[in-house]
């Protein structure tokens, strides 16, 4: 009997070999080995995004393209800031309400966030759907939320759920 992986798993394992691989430095049979099996348990189990739903392809690139312009633009001012004599800083804590239907990609969102240089995730409440951000500069706190507003719609388009997904409060955070 044949069973097809659905094209989610895949992609989910298949992402998580390459961040094991990115951690170890190398992509060694071993490395490969030992995330493809971490992979399989960690989507087998439920742990993250459910595997439930559709992947839009053209949103999902979106998504990914505007976490590595964030990427970019971040670790530059981020590397500014270091090289400067003065410090700009005006750190601070500010919590992001995310809209109800992007509940279930908060570990997408948390990941996206947090590779980010200059902002980090520091606690979320996923019944509530609220995230609460530490950031460098605190000025950037309303365009930050606006920001992850709109991050969190394009997860929602590259990966939409099916709605008794969305009513039965999946939160995808240790899940």
């Amino acid at each position: 009997m044949s069973r097809r992986l659905p094209k989610r798993r895949v992609i989910a394992v298949v992402s998580l070999v390459v961040v094991w691989c990115a951690l170890w430095g190398e992509a060694s049979v071993a490395n490969v080995g030992s995330g493809l099996l971490i992979g399989l348990v960690a989507t087998a189990a439920g742990i993250g995004t459910p595997m439930r739903g559709g992947m839009r392809i053209v949103p999902l690139v979106g998504f990914f393209a505007l976490v590595a312009v964030d990427l970019v633009t971040s670790t530059i001012d981020v590397a500014r800031e270091i090289v400067t004599p003065s410090d700009r800083t005006d750190e601070a804590i500010i919590a992001v309400q995310t809209p109800p239907g992007t509940r279930a990609h908060l570990l997408l969102l948390i990941v996206a966030i947090t590779v980010t240089p200059g902002t980090a995730v520091v606690d979320a409440d996923p019944d509530n759907g609220v995230l609460y951000l530490h950031l460098l500069h605190g000025e950037r706190a309303e365009a930050t939320r606006s920001h992850v507003v709109r991050l969190a719609a394009l997860a929602c388009e590259a990966l939409p759920l099916p709605s008794a997904v969305l009513t039965s409060g999946a939160s995808g955070v240790g899940r």
